[in-house]
């Protein structure tokens, strides 16, 4: 699980259909060698926000279900956190 800042949105006309009705962000990770990729938002984060992200399988299961072609997926918004 990653968190991540997003910092965008993707406007895609066409998609596969298992995808219709998903949103896309842009997110960056908050690492020390930040890392932007796309995510599929189920969930309703807006650009600004602190995200939580899931990849892989993960990633899918979060989307619907395993046979939906995503690599990553935001699984929560972050209100408040503690740096460690």
């Amino acid at each position: 699980m990653l968190i991540c800042r997003v910092t965008g949105s993707v406007i895609s006309t066409r998609k596969n259909e298992k995808l219709t009705g998903s949103r896309f962000l842009i997110v960056e990770s908050m690492d020390k060698e930040p890392t932007r990729f796309i995510a599929v938002d189920n969930i309703g984060a807006g650009v600004g926000e602190t995200v939580l992200v899931v990849q892989g399988s993960g990633a899918r299961v979060a989307a619907g279900g395993n046979d939906i072609p995503v690599d990553a997926a935001v699984v929560g918004i972050i209100d408040e956190g503690t740096p460690v």
